[in-house]
């Protein structure tokens, strides 16, 4: 990408989940008088914090974070509000001659923030609850369908389960008779917003797969059952960080009596390999510059 202007490179930190992306964060802050913009679709919650893989208060001390516990759990939030977010944050870092970082694995966010998005319709909240009516009664299978007949793309790269993004792409239809696809396509996503610098902490799949269930399982000594059990009596089902890898098959977990403790950590175990095996297809088609765990030296020197 190339810029406009004396400012460096935006550098974002992308890669799969439990790849170090935060730890490499922090120290390339502290070598750079940076400060750390998450790019993570369920950090920005409030009140989920076992399962998402917040920077802990050690981290917090040693560099500013940006854009974490920002929204209650229920209010509405989507790429486009973070986007724009993000370009006050980073304006502000740079004002303060600070150089922003911006670190996360939500990629539609990266891409929102680096390219823009499709100018699709606004959100209409009466076709929301009628999905939602229709996935509680049904199942949100039934919904998947539904979009697969008029949005095979889509559909293919969305999850039956992710709720919230089916019912977005089935509302854009309804409400224009055009696929979310279609709409992505003409926009193309072509022109950037920023000069940036994708960086990807390096680590062998066998290496990703061990840290995957490493975390999973320290998060579930950490308490993570009972976060979700208050989150659950506080009225936060329908939350959309609850719909996430993890928080998910906890909550089924909780609501089904099936809490055995090794079934359910292999069961967020191998839910979070997929996912990081959907984000590590992303990835392949990106220019990431991928590095070691320790290689911040090689960012001191100007771009």
């Amino acid at each position: 990408m190339t810029a406009q202007g004396t400012e460096p490179p935006l550098l974002v930190l992308v890669g799969p989940t439990a790849s170090g992306k935060t730890d490499f964060a922090v120290r390339l802050a502290e070598a750079l008088d940076g400060e750390i913009v998450s790019a993570d679709s369920v950090q920005v919650y409030r009140c989920f914090d076992v399962g998402t893989g917040k920077p802990d208060s050690e981290q917090r001390a040693r560099a500013p974070h940006h854009l974490i516990d920002v929204v209650d759990p229920l209010d509405p939030f989507d790429a486009a509000r973070w986007a724009t977010l993000a370009e006050r944050t980073i304006a502000s870092i740079r004002e303060r001659r600070r150089r922003p970082i911006v670190c996360g694995g939500t990629f539609l966010w990266v891409r929102a923030l680096l390219f823009g998005l499709a100018p699709a319709p606004p959100a209409d909240a009466s076709l929301r609850e009628r999905h939602r009516e229709k996935s509680e009664t049904h199942g949100r299978a039934r919904l998947h369908a539904e979009l697969a007949a008029v949005d095979p793309g889509t559909a293919a790269r969305l999850a039956p389960n992710d709720f919230v993004r089916v019912s977005r792409a089935l509302e854009v239809y309804e409400l224009t008779g055009s696929p979310m696809s279609v709409w992505q396509a003409e926009h193309g996503f072509r022109e950037p917003r920023h000069a940036a610098r994708l960086v990807g902490v390096r680590r062998e799949r066998a290496e990703l797969d061990r840290r995957i269930e490493a975390r999973a399982r320290a998060m579930l000594e950490a308490g993570w059952v009972n976060e979700v059990r208050q989150l659950l009596e506080r009225g936060y089902a329908g939350a959309r960080a609850m719909s996430s890898v993890g928080y998910r098959q906890v909550r089924d977990a909780i609501e089904h009596g099936t809490l055995d403790a090794d079934l359910l950590a292999d069961g967020i175990v191998r839910a979070t390999r997929v996912f990081a095996r959907r984000q590590r297809t992303w990835l392949r088609d990106q220019a990431v510059e991928w590095v070691d765990a320790g290689d911040v030296a090689r960012f001191t020197a100007p771009s």
